[in-house]
């Protein structure tokens, strides 16, 4: 139900790729200073933070990648007095495709203007070989910005502001995405991935959304109102309703579930249209919830002989449950 890479500590479940290790001995040995927890863990049960949860917006099952080098990468930790000469000769090692710059602060790096020259120069001179230097900071919590002006030479420079991505993060995902051979990526495009979340490893900043405020006599929220829309344009099979009532919607209609405990994904296994199966799967609906009768989405087209939507769900990672499959004769 939380189909994400997890680590889970001391009653915690953080996402994997925002963590980190704070100490050798504690109980409380991990942190993910800016990101929240996943899940809490209580004598009541867990607490499922589920506003978080990233789902997949592909149509296909999980698989992993096991032939990526990742061997061109490298970190430096900047310290005071550290030489443009040294920041350059591990700039210089053979083979060496990317390297994360661990600063000062929010981005800040020193002058080192020196006999050996400048270390914006050395940095200068890196990108222009095609290296990609991301600058994420020595910080535990709290994000690369280039508002101070050395923070802004580097960007000048050509270093990536790595944001609130961890070192551990940052240097993972540089190093995929310098792996990645069908088709390898571009300077650009790599640049352009180390700014972005991929896989929930920064934080992403959705755009301001504003709603007017509704009548405290109306009987139904916004979020119902807007919630049986969906449902009716769902059943009609009109995919450019089904589109237009998702885009920007700020109610978290893909993980809302009506008096049964259906998700929208339900109300699309049983027909009619395929096309609403898939949009609803790429914005993310889950292939994996039940609802209070303790049915998938596939078992109900399974059972109502929905076979080209059948298709789509399997293909997409669904799997009939136990009971479920004991329910339908192991089908």
């Amino acid at each position: 139900m939380i189909p994400e890479v997890c680590l889970f500590f001391h009653h915690r479940l953080f996402r994997g790729n925002r963590t980190t290790k704070i100490s050798t001995s504690s109980f409380d040995a991990f942190a993910s200073p800016d990101c929240e927890p996943l899940a809490k863990l209580s004598a009541p049960g867990a607490e499922v933070n589920w506003s978080l949860i990233r789902r997949p917006t592909t149509i296909a099952k999980f698989s992993i990648q096991t032939n990526l080098d990742t061997a061109h990468v490298a970190c430096l930790r900047l310290f005071p007095g550290i030489k443009p000469s040294m920041v350059d000769g591990v700039l210089r090692v053979p083979s060496l495709r990317g390297l994360i710059l661990e600063t000062f602060g929010a981005g800040n790096a020193p002058e080192g203007n020196g006999e050996d020259g400048s270390l914006i120069d050395v940095i200068r001179s890196a990108v222009s070989r095609g290296i990609v230097i991301v600058n994420v900071s020595q910080c535990q919590s709290g994000s690369v910005s280039p508002l101070y002006a050395l923070g802004s030479a580097l960007g000048k420079a050509g270093a990536v502001f790595g944001q609130d991505l961890t070192t551990e993060a940052a240097l993972t995902k540089l190093s995929y995405l310098l792996a990645l051979d069908s088709p390898p990526l571009t300077y650009e495009q790599v640049v352009a991935q180390m700014s972005i979340s991929i896989r929930g490893e920064m934080t992403s900043n959705p755009p301001t959304q504003f709603a007017h405020p509704t009548s405290p006599d109306l009987k139904t929220s916004a979020s119902q109102q807007s919630f049986t829309a969906l449902g009716y344009a769902i059943s009609r099979g009109d995919v450019f309703e089904v589109r237009k009532l998702l885009e920007n919607e700020m109610f978290g209609l893909l993980e809302m579930r009506d008096y049964a405990g259906n998700s929208v994904l339900h109300f699309a296994a049983g027909g009619p249209d395929v096309e609403v199966v898939r949009e609803l799967m790429l914005r993310g609906a889950s292939v994996h919830v039940r609802n209070l009768a303790g049915d998938t989405p596939l078992g109900i087209a399974r059972r109502m002989g929905k076979r080209e939507i059948d298709e789509v769900l399997e293909g997409g990672g669904a799997m009939l449950h136990v009971e479920e499959s004991e329910r339908m004769g192991g089908v």
